[in-house]
């Protein structure tokens, strides 16, 4: 084991849970500071606001879903390369993936500034919304590359084994975040447009952060030389990564479903409380995708050095704490999820009560939801894009989009609430018959 690297530990579930914690609360802190800004937001700018900044969420999608597709792709490439021993190599490859990221955030903030009229009306804005819609998307647009590099450095923190500073970076921007919301939006009275530029600031902490740690970390394993550009590698890594990608591509259009169904049915105050639910389900999310991501990386190194019996431990050893996790957060999100509504909008008003009916039936889909996380993230760690993307297209766009159109027709209103759990339930079967077929090439369970 290289004694700086922390990926070839023997771990056992405390261990592994000590490993990842930083990223499950790294995820739980982001999913958090999104609450806490769209509470803001609420409370500070009204229920319009709320609903414009649910109308841009898909832009937003694609841009961090891009920047996790180059991260996490490109981390199961590099950490492989490090557990086989190809430090020089998994190094230039790094470096030219920063840079990649850097210059597609310009080119991509560029474009969607130029066309921000004719987009926010394709998603859907109605003419109340879209004055709103445009000024919190103007102005965080700005801070797109500053988006895709700090989801980039949040991923490569965990495979240079310093999951902490992943943690770290993220609270002091979810600080950050919360504080010039209250600043911009309060004494400042900037309105929505000053919530987009207290994220922007959040978003410029890990970037930071990261590029100082990536420039003086010459000490470990990883960190900033001489690019190479190698587009085998680029390519790889947008294919491997492209699971991801493929959810952040999927939450956008069933984000705008959603938005569609909810204002045929009950108009901007319809889809405020869907925006509510969206990030609630994020933030109990949270959980399972800090946990996938925390680990992807060991399964990534002993994959590498075809450590067979560690790969069987581990899988293990995660099937056990996904099973804990999607029944606490299930019964935390079903018994907390009124109560988490009504810090949006008072009991008693029709937002609230939209989004209470909402969390008596959406958590169920917390007890598959995380194995289905899981198993993507496990096939992006072997290099597998394919059926990583196959399970993450299944659960955040087939599925759900079917269940989004079909179950209103058949309930109504609630069918909607159903939709998660249709989704999430069909994926689950899927993903357990992908991880039982392919136990023979990757070796995660005994081949009998």
């Amino acid at each position: 084991m290289n004694e700086h690297n922390l990926l070839a530990r023997q771990y056992t579930m405390r261990s592994l849970l000590h490993f990842a914690f930083p990223s499950i609360a790294m995820m739980i802190f982001m999913g958090l500071y999104t609450i806490v800004d769209s509470v803001f937001i609420f409370r500070m700018a009204g229920q319009i606001a709320l609903a414009a900044l649910n109308i841009v969420t898909p832009v937003i999608s694609l841009i961090v879903g891009l920047g996790t597709m180059l991260a996490t792709g490109g981390s199961a490439i590099i950490v492989r390369k490090l557990g086989s021993g190809q430090q020089d190599e998994a190094r230039r490859d790094f470096t030219m993936l920063v840079l990649t990221t850097v210059i597609a955030g310009i080119l991509i903030g560029i474009t969607a500034l130029v066309f921000i009229r004719p987009v926010i009306r394709t998603l859907g804005a109605s003419n109340l919304l879209v004055k709103d819609a445009e000024e919190y998307l103007s102005t965080l647009l700005v801070f797109t590359p500053a988006n895709m590099l700090q989801v980039f450095f949040s991923v490569f923190f965990i495979a240079a084994g310093r999951p902490k500073l992943g943690f770290t970076t993220g609270f002091c921007a979810g600080i950050v975040n919360a504080l010039f919301d209250f600043i911009f939006m309060g004494p400042m009275k900037m309105g929505i447009r000053g919530a987009a530029l207290a994220t922007g600031m959040g978003y410029l902490i890990p970037v930071v952060f990261g590029l100082f740690f990536f420039l003086r970390n010459t000490a470990a394993d990883l960190y900033f030389v001489p690019p190479r550009f190698n587009p085998a590698v680029l390519g790889e890594s947008l294919f491997n990564g492209s699971s991801e990608m493929t959810g952040q591509l999927s939450s956008a259009v069933t984000t705008f479903l959603f938005n569609t169904i909810m204002m045929k049915y009950l108009q901007e105050t319809g889809v405020a409380a869907i925006t509510i639910i969206i990030y609630s389900l994020f933030l109990f999310s949270t959980f399972f995708i800090g946990f996938s991501m925390g680990v992807a990386p060991v399964f990534s190194y002993n994959y590498g050095s075809q450590n067979n019996q560690q790969l069987q431990r581990m899988f293990s050893l995660c099937c056990q704490v996904i099973a804990i996790i999607s029944v606490t957060v299930f019964l935390g999100a079903w018994t907390g999820g009124p109560y988490l509504a009504a810090v949006f909008s008072p009991a008693g008003t029709e937002v609230y009560r939209i989004t209470r009916d909402g969390f008596y039936i959406v958590p169920v889909a917390f007890l598959f939801c995380g194995f289905n996380i899981f198993a993507s993230s496990l096939f992006t760690a072997l290099s597998n894009g394919l059926l990583s993307a196959l399970i993450s297209l299944l659960r955040s766009l087939v599925f759900l989009s079917a269940g989004i159109v079909v179950l209103p027709v058949l309930f109504g209103i609630r069918g909607i609430w159903f939709a998660p759990v249709f989704a999430e339930l069909g994926t689950f079967l899927i993903a357990v018959f992908l991880i039982r077929r392919e136990r023979t090439k990757y070796r995660y369970l005994p081949v009998n």
